[in-house]
C-alpha cells in the first residue's frame, strides 16, 4: 500500500454488469480530488481486480456491481486480498445493493457501501477521512 503521495484507488466493475456511467462518475470525482485513480474497465474478475490492485500499489479498491451479484464478488475479492497478504487495502463498494445486504458485506471487509443517488463529493470525503486514516 503506499504510505505517500496522492491515495491511489483501483476502481473496477466486477461480473457481467455492463453499465459504467456511476463508476465513471465516481472516478472522474476521486480524480478531480487529487487521488490517482486506475479505472480497471467492465467485466473484470475478482482476481484480476486484486492484481492490478497489488501491481499498482493502491490503498483502495472500489467496486460497483449492479447485477445483483455482490455478495459473491465482494466477498471473492476480500478472500484474495487476504490471500495474498493484502487485506491492508480499503474496499467500499456501491451499486443496486439492498439495505439487508449491507451489514452482512461491512461484517466480511467491505469498510462502506454507497447506494445511488449518494452524492460524489460523500465519496469523496470519505475516501480522504477513511483510507490510510491510520497513517
Amino acid at each position: 500500500m503506499g504510505e505517500s503521495g496522492p491515495i491511489r484507488v483501483v476502481v473496477a466493475k466486477p461480473g457481467l454488469d455492463g453499465h459504467d456511467r456511476g463508476i465513471k462518475l465516481i472516478a472522474r470525482a476521486l480524480r478531480d480530488a487529487g487521488m490517482e485513480v486506475i479505472y480497471t474497465g467492465l467485466h473484470q474478475t475478482p482476481e484480476q481486480i486484486v492484481a492490478t490492485a497489488i501491481q499498482e500499489d493502491a490503498d483502495a479498491i472500489g467496486l460497483s456491481i449492479l447485477s445483483g451479484a455482490h455478495n459473491t464478488l465482494f466477498s471473492r475479492v476480500l478472500e484474495l486480498l487476504r490471500e495474498q497478504e493484502a487485506g491492508d487495502i480499503t474496499v467500499f463498494g456501491g451499486g443496486i445493493i439492498p439495505e439487508d445486504d449491507i451489514p452482512p458485506l461491512k461484517e466480511q471487509g467491505v469498510a462502506a457501501i454507497f447506494t445511488p443517488g449518494a452524492p460524489t463529493g460523500e465519496v469523496v470525503e470519505w475516501v480522504r477521512s477513511h483510507v490510510r486514516a491510520g497513517l
